[in-house]
């Protein structure tokens, strides 16, 4: 038999010709197949990654967050906090006016850990010199600022007002309170408060609770970052710069961090590092 024929019996099986608009309705269902599984692929073992932005003004609100490999995108909310879809070896660009742009590619630790905090830095858009007359300013805020008799802003405390002195609540802890809040006595009249029943039932207000421990772990992990700059955690403590992170994450977790951070005693918070990063080079 000729190859012609050999291969005719190939494409006819039970003897039945192979005709044209079968190849192409083949054809079709194999690239339906290849392109389901590329969408598959791309959204099968997505996780959500939680995180946090933050600067030294504090200023974080709308801060961009884009997953440039998947293209998908994310903007933080008033503390800063984001979340976002990820897989491992995706690239996270962080953005807003007044920071440097920032990327960060997730690895394996990041996706482990499912959660990341990011520090921005601002943006340097201050210009050399510049004389201004006729008030004869030059640019430079410190030497300006000596120059011009400016009165001292007004506060709530220069004004004597009641309660200045006391630290306003964050938005966790004002959207706590307010779905715990209990009844409201008007004259005569008292409401049934029905939030707090409906909440704790939902299981919004443990939700809350756990947002507001959550803030403060954060604000304790930032006040140590405050108190000592990057390298002096690279090169006494030798934890790796890509590493500080996740090395201050594993303080966090630790139930001596928040009473020791708590004292603001600088000299007993470095001594507990030190032995940590002992620990976490160790496990690490």
């Amino acid at each position: 038999m000729h190859k012609t024929g050999q291969l005719s019996l190939c494409l006819m099986p039970m003897g039945i010709p192979l005709k044209g608009s079968i190849i192409s309705r083949n054809l079709s269902l194999v690239c339906l197949l290849l392109v389901n599984t590329a969408v598959f692929s791309q959204t099968f073992g997505e996780k959500k990654m939680e995180g946090k932005v933050y600067s030294s003004d504090g200023d974080v609100a709308a801060t961009h967050v884009l997953n440039t490999t998947t293209r998908k995108a994310a903007i933080t909310d008033v503390e800063g906090f984001f979340t976002i879809g990820v897989h491992l070896n995706d690239t996270l660009v962080f953005s807003a006016v007044q920071y440097r742009k920032k990327t960060m590619v997730v690895t394996a630790d990041i996706l482990e850990s499912k959660f990341i905090s990011v520090a921005l830095e601002e943006a340097n858009i201050a210009l050399d010199e510049v004389v201004v007359t006729p008030y004869n300013l030059t640019g430079d805020l410190t030497r300006d600022m000596k120059r011009l008799n400016i009165p001292p802003p007004v506060t709530a405390s220069s004004l004597g007002l009641p309660n200045a002195h006391v630290k306003p609540l964050s938005q966790s802890e004002r959207l706590l309170r307010e779905a715990s809040m209990g009844p409201i006595t008007l004259g005569t009249f008292t409401s049934i408060p029905f939030n707090p029943l409906i909440n704790a039932i939902s299981g919004r207000t443990k939700m809350l609770k756990k947002r507001v421990a959550r803030d403060k772990d954060y604000a304790r992990t930032e006040r140590v970052k405050r108190f000592y700059p990057d390298s002096i955690f690279v090169q006494v403590l030798k934890i790796p710069e890509d590493k500080l992170d996740d090395f201050l994450y594993f303080c966090e977790i630790d139930a001596a961090f928040a009473p020791i951070v708590d004292t603001h005693d600088k000299l007993k918070i470095w001594d507990y590092l030190k032995g940590r990063s002992v620990l976490y080079r160790r496990e690490n």
